[in-house]
């Protein structure tokens, strides 16, 4: 303490009495522990909440504002609950409404700070509209109340146009505290557009509305109808029902004024849908799959699309809706992936100008969320995208514009971002379901698209908002309502996208794209990982050398190139794993395909003789016919056995097989390994690497045994002559009267005598040859 606090005439002590200090300690601990108590309290409406004393005793909830935007002479109806949070009764408690002192809010930022507040401040949220409030009956402890108050325009005060801020609060008394005092208060925000007090020009408002899904049909097509895919699930026949997601975006949007941002795979799947179609098993099994139970419901949806989109913009995403930021930050480390990205362009508005019948708009790119940084840049251009929709808490403004600028702006190398306004965008991206959350949304958006115009009334501007990829029902509900008040409003209009991006760029927004290191880290864990573009390559590269083969290449590779672009879907983020087993089934089912060409084995084979022919079949399982393959046929040692026509080409028809026949010149005897392969016209071993191997079991008959054989027939035949010789002389003696009668002549012919041509006849005749062992025998 200073000399001059000290009392006077005595002189300054050294040291305070220890009573004294102790006094000072403990008021100092006091006063500090009142302190740190006033700003917890300010600071943390969780404490006040759990206390549930002063202002936060009772919880004001506010689920309907009507009219929205309230005309001159009329009035404003709030309706909503009351819930006391104390351990008291609350009594004596009414609900009223307070407008903010100064007018109306200056600052987006200042609409901002308003709707983050928690507890009352009398100078912050006014005074309490006298003779305009309601009563309340006692609120016992836990339990809620509600109330509807209306109030008349004129005694708001309300006077220059723009945006107020509304406070709902609860007066009354506790037992705990008694004395009346405001128990709890709910703001938001009330828009006033006088036409005598307000001359500006209307900002034009460009909505997206998006129709995406996750991917649903397998890689696999159904064996029964090559046309018809089969579908991991049937998810989308719920999502097409009265009353599903996709059902509610379509009957929301069909009267207003937006423009549609669709991914061409789903409406690709609707129209399968609209045919009969299979659904897989179980953890996707395709040996038990179900009839598929959509149908009618696709017909009807696809049918309410093409009415709902006549006279509308539709811009066709990439097919699958690529996930942008995953290919350009993962997936360019795999070779061949940029690839993909034109294939999924073209196809895209391909697909919606065949389902739909209108010309889609197909050089637009949106990244998720609107983040972007040079890579992503760089990979929307690569896909042929001139527009890219980013947002304005990616491309962030600066300090030097006091509004918000219109949201194209050249970017470079001819390529245009336009940047979506991240509030309004962001405004119902919360949890829906509740009444209030929804009520308070509706009212932020009106209330900030006029602040938005009465940031710079003499100043036209052109903006983009672009909400959730997919929104939930209540999400798409809230939106609908925000964008038809928006729309009949006096401040604003309605633009389509090409407006939006045409629309001339204010010289001091922000052009510059935000460097890789600023994009945000909870959007790139979401991605997809490596793993799934290896699972890409190596499949694409399998089908390369698979499609050769085919004589009707469509039916594969088409099936197969979607699948490819499914797998890079933005619908897999927060689902990697599903990611990856997709990916994997692709492969899969390409590795089912190759095998379905394959050569039928054989067991051994017994060659007796000195040549013969090897049969081998092959069987072709696809449903087309195939072409392009060579049949070989190897032996592991030539000179024992040789094969002559050892390489045959090979066209099989569709579920046949087809045999074709080796001709082969044995040398020895003994046991040979023969190989038969499937090779492509270039020579390459065919994919499937199932090489059939079997034995050659050669019983050649020996040269030695042939001679024998050989001896032994011209001994007959001799013997045959001489019997034929002597029987002719007899006739001749019988003719001359019986004189030359041999048998008493020596007879040349005796059998018994050694050395007799005709001796071995019988022994030679009775040779035995070896048995051919169990198995097939080679054609002679």
């Amino acid at each position: 303490m200073g000399e001059a606090a000290q009392a006077p005439g005595r002189p300054p002590s050294a040291r305070p009495p220890r009573l004294l200090r102790a006094v000072a300690v403990v008021a100092g601990g006091a006063l500090l522990a009142g302190l740190l108590q006033i700003v917890q309290t300010a600071g943390a409406p969780g404490a006040h909440a759990a206390t549930g004393s002063g202002s936060r005793t009772a919880a004001v909830t506010l689920t309907k504002v009507d009219p929205r935007v309230p005309a001159k002479d009329g009035s404003v109806t709030v309706s909503g609950t009351v819930t006391n949070n104390s351990k008291s009764t609350i009594t004596d408690a009414h609900v009223g409404v307070r407008i903010a002192p100064g007018g109306p809010l200056t600052s987006r930022s200042a609409m901002k700070s308003a709707t983050a507040r928690s507890g009352f401040t009398s100078y912050l949220d006014g005074s309490e509209i006298d003779g305009h409030t309601v009563g309340v009956a006692k609120i016992p402890a836990g339990q809620s109340a509600p109330f509807a108050l209306k109030v008349p325009v004129k005694s708001l005060g309300l006077d220059a146009a723009g945006v107020y801020q509304l406070g709902v609060t609860l007066n009354g008394e506790t037992a705990a505290e008694p004395g009346e005092h405001v128990l709890g208060i709910q703001r938001t925000f009330l828009p006033w557009y006088d036409g005598d007090s307000a001359a500006a020009k209307a900002t034009q408002i460009g909505y997206l509305w998006p129709l995406t899904d996750r991917p649903h049909v397998s890689a696999r097509g159904d064996t029964d109808s090559e046309q018809s895919p089969i579908f991991l699930d049937d998810d989308l026949a719920k999502e097409l029902a009265p009353g599903g997601r996709l059902q509610q975006m379509v009957d929301l949007a069909k009267s207003l004024p937006v423009t549609w941002a669709i991914d061409p795979d789903l409406l690709a799947s609707v129209d399968f849908m609209t045919k009969p179609y299979r659904v897989a098993g179980p953890g996707g099994d395709i040996t038990r799959t179900t009839e598929g139970t959509g149908t009618a419901v696709a017909k009807a949806w696809l049918n309410a699309l093409k009415s709902a989109v006549a006279g509308d913009q539709v811009i066709a995403l990439p097919f699958g809706d690529t996930d942008l930021a995953s290919v350009a930050h993962v997936g360019l480390k795999v070779s061949g992936t940029r690839n993909h990205l034109k294939t999924a362009a073209e196809l895209g508005a391909g697909t919606v100008e065949t389902v739909l019948g209108v010309k889609a708009t197909s050089d637009v790119a949106w990244p998720v969320d609107g983040a972007v940084d040079p890579d992503i840049v760089s990979v929307a251009r690569t896909a042929g995208a001139r527009r890219i929709i980013a947002r304005s808490d990616s491309i962030v403004e600066g300090d030097t514009l006091s509004y918000t600028p219109n949201a194209a702006r050249p970017i470079g190398h001819g390529v245009t971002a336009v940047v979506a306004d991240a509030p309004l965008s962001t405004d119902f991206d919360g949890d829906m379901l509740h009444a209030e959350n929804a009520n308070l949304a509706v009212q932020d958006f009106i209330a900030q698209t006029l602040m938005i115009t009465m940031q710079a009334p003499e100043i036209q501007r052109t903006l983009l908002v672009t909400p959730e990829r997919m929104p939930a029902v209540s999400q798409a509900q809230a939106m609908a309502e925000a964008i038809g008040a928006v729309d009949t409003s006096p401040w604003a209009a309605t633009a389509d996208f090409d407006t939006v991006a045409k629309a001339k760029a204010d010289p001091a927004a922000n052009r510059k794209v935000p460097s890789a290191k600023r994009y945000p880290k909870s959007l790139r864990k979401q991605e997809l990982s490596k793993d799934v573009f290896d699972l890409i390559a190596t499949t694409q590269g399998g089908l390369n050398s698979f499609v050769p083969i085919l004589t009707d290449k469509d039916k594969v590779t088409v099936p197969f190139g979607t699948s490819v672009l499914r797998a890079m879907s933005t619908g897999w983020r927060g689902d990697s794993g599903g990611a990856v087993t997709f990916a994997n089934s692709m492969g899969d089912y390409l590795q089912d395909l190759i095998n379905a060409v394959h050569i039928l084995p054989k067991t051994t084979l017994t060659l007796s003789g000195r040549s013969g022919t090897i049969p081998v079949t092959v069987k072709n399982e696809l449903n087309q016919p195939i072409t392009g393959l060579v049949l070989r046929l190897t032996s592991n040692t030539d000179i024992r056995l040789e094969i002559k026509n050892s390489q045959q080409p090979i066209t099989i028809e569709g579920g046949h097989t087809r045999t074709l026949k080796f001709q082969t010149k044995a040398s020895a005897n003994g046991r040979v390994k023969v190989t038969a392969a499937l090779y492509t016209t270039q020579g390459a071993l065919y994919q499937n690497t199932k090489i059939v191997a079997f034995d050659v079991k050669i019983t050649k008959v020996t040269d030695l045994v042939m001679l024998i054989i050989a001896a032994g027939l011209l001994l007959l035949v001799l013997a045959g002559v001489r019997i034929y010789r002597q029987r002719k002389r007899q006739a001749a003696a019988a003719d001359d009267g019986g004189e030359g009668d041999g048998g008493g002549g020596q007879d040349d012919g005796d059998p018994g005598q050694p050395g007799d041509p005709g001796a071995d006849t019988d022994d030679t005749g009775r040779e035995s040859v070896e048995l051919s062992p169990t198995g097939e025998k080679v054609e002679g």
